[in-house]
């Protein structure tokens, strides 16, 4: 059985906290990104544009981190170890569903030749204070 998320995690992913991912730099420093994403069971998903250095980082290295702070009260975070899945099915209508999570209205139309990609998070490991 893989590793599950337990109700503060979810919590926190559920929540318009802010995650912070960590990709590999193809040197092996880290690069880091905040962003916008939600659960999707056990699963974290965001979406991000095919060419940035996250998007290339992860098709080199799908191995990443992802760290969730409440805003309400940082001490209260969880950090999220695992692999991920990319696909261009489905990342449009996320980045719109994920606009609408944090703002709460549509995200601003995008270029046609703008590819969005679908991100998916398989955790292989959860530490933190809401693990």
């Amino acid at each position: 059985m893989g590793v599950t998320f337990n109700d503060a995690t979810k919590k926190l992913l559920d929540g318009n906290n802010f995650p912070v991912l960590a990709t590999l730099n193809a040197d092996g420093s880290a690069q880091t990104s905040v962003l916008w994403a939600k659960r999707d069971g056990d699963t974290v998903i965001f979406a991000t544009v095919r060419g940035r250095l996250k998007e290339r980082n992860m098709a080199r290295d799908p191995r990443v981190s992802v760290s969730v702070f409440d805003q309400d009260n940082p001490y209260d975070y969880v950090e999220i170890r695992g692999t991920v899945e990319m696909t261009d099915e489905g990342g449009r209508e996320l980045i719109n569903e994920l606009s609408h999570k944090y703002l709460g209205k549509d995200y601003p139309e995008e270029p046609a030749d703008v590819v969005r990609v679908l991100v998916r998070i398989t955790p292989t490991k959860i530490t933190g204070n809401a693990a």
